[in-house]
């Protein structure tokens, strides 16, 4: 079983990076003494989504996760109700003024409010966390993530951004500190169960599977007339807005190439995308020998987020199931390159690596910003993006603080160019 040994493998120059594909930063095995007590979670983007999913994993876990920490920007007022429900040790809020809205009567008993993201730095840091569940939307996760991952954490990460901005970055990171990343997206779990099927050098490539969002069939031409609540209703998975309007731009997918190179040490050229409507098959494995190894399950996120907590082990999990007395019909297709040209500036940014994920992403962070404000139509996103990334001064190996500079650089650019 490859996948667990150790906690960053980069690219050897003999294979062109397979031999870092299963190892990667994504499952040194955790020691086993840590695995027959309750496990300590910190859930870092609690309200969101994936945190509220995330608790309900912890909930159904009969005691084997507990709570330790949740943490938000500055949704207070769900915050207080998870922290009334779950009893933390620790709630956090980034945002001063978000958090001087909590009153001191407002938590429970036992319950310890932090303010400030140096604060949330530190206290991802504590010795008593086992997980850190990175669920913090965007650029905004990096600041988070790096510091667990200093601390030698072990990262369940759905904050795909920490790789795309800065994968060699995290993933040396990761390397010196004895931390680990196990991945909470769908399709990178999906990856990371196949990949143990077989060992790194018999990897051909990585298929990452797309549900197609809500225009996989819309006339291509009525694509720039897309409203913001079209654009919301996703046919399969319920996500927030930004997540939503990336899957269906497939910007997402695009961002998910980078994140694979990177998590899993594969070149671009091993890593495809395949539409897959039903959004069933999550992803899949092809070994050199022509098997496909594929990871199936019913969309819902609390199966991948229960793998990252629990990894290696396989528990009962809160999850839909499905019905084999009923019929199952699956479809693939490859994108359209001209409904979804996001997929190739994926590709271009995961073959060329350096600042290219950094630009990529904080381009098109700001353009859906600007698209759900009206000040864009839906495909000028994928059209402002490849400007910025054509246009940004590209550096092959840049530090943490160039990789910032660029984020804010490429904003900018997308702003004046929204303006123009």
């Amino acid at each position: 079983m490859p996948s667990i040994h150790r906690s960053a493998v980069h690219p050897s120059a003999a294979d062109g990076g397979a031999a870092g594909a299963v190892a990667g930063t994504v499952g040194r095995l955790v020691e086993a003494d840590r695995e027959t007590r309750q496990l300590q979670v910190a859930v870092l983007g609690s309200t969101g989504s994936i945190g509220t999913s995330t608790l309900e994993v912890i909930a159904a876990s009969r005691g084997r996760l507990c709570p330790f920490l949740l943490a938000a920007h500055r949704s207070v007022g769900p915050l207080l109700e998870q922290a009334r429900s779950c009893r933390p040790r620790w709630v956090a809020v980034v945002d001063p003024a978000a958090a001087s809205q909590i009153g001191p009567a407002a938590l429970p008993v036992g319950t310890r409010l932090a303010v400030g993201p140096d604060a949330l730095d530190e206290l991802v840091r504590a010795p008593e966390i086992d997980r850190v569940v990175s669920a913090i939307v965007g650029a905004a996760g990096l600041r988070s993530t790096w510091a667990a991952l200093e601390a030698g954490k072990t990262v369940a990460l759905a904050n795909k951004e920490t790789l795309v901005m800065a994968g060699p970055l995290v993933t040396r990171l990761a390397e010196r500190t004895g931390g680990a990343i196990v991945p909470v997206d769908s399709e990178h779990s999906a990856i990371h169960q196949a990949l143990r099927c077989g060992t790194p050098s018999e990897v051909l490539r990585i298929v990452l599977t797309a549900s197609g969002g809500p225009f996989r069939t819309r006339p291509r031409e009525t694509l720039a007339d897309v409203t913001p609540a079209e654009a919301l209703k996703h046919p399969t998975w319920s996500m927030g807005p930004k997540i939503t309007i990336d899957s269906a731009t497939m910007m997402n997918k695009a961002l998910e190439l980078i994140e694979a190179r990177w998590l899993f040490g594969l070149p671009a050229a091993k890593l495809a995308v395949l539409v897959h409507p039903q959004s069933i098959v999550h992803s899949m494995v092809e070994f050199v020998d022509g098997s496909v190894i594929a990871q199936m399950s019913p969309p819902d996120m609390r199966l991948p987020i229960q793998y990252a907590l629990r990894h290696p082990h396989r528990e009962e999990c809160p999850t839909r199931r499905f019905d084999f007395t009923r019929p199952l019909a699956l479809e693939f297709e490859p994108p359209d390159p001209e409904r979804f040209p996001a997929v190739r500036l994926g590709h271009q940014a995961a073959d060329r690596g350096g600042t290219c994920g950094a630009v990529l992403n904080a381009a098109n962070e700001q353009a859906v910003g600007g698209f759900l404000e009206g000040r864009l139509r839906f495909t000028d996103i994928a059209d402002v993006c490849a400007r910025v990334l054509d246009e940004h001064p590209f550096q092959p190996d840049p530090s943490l603080d160039e990789v910032r500079r660029l984020d804010a650089w490429a904003r900018q650019e997308v702003v004046k160019w929204a303006s123009a």
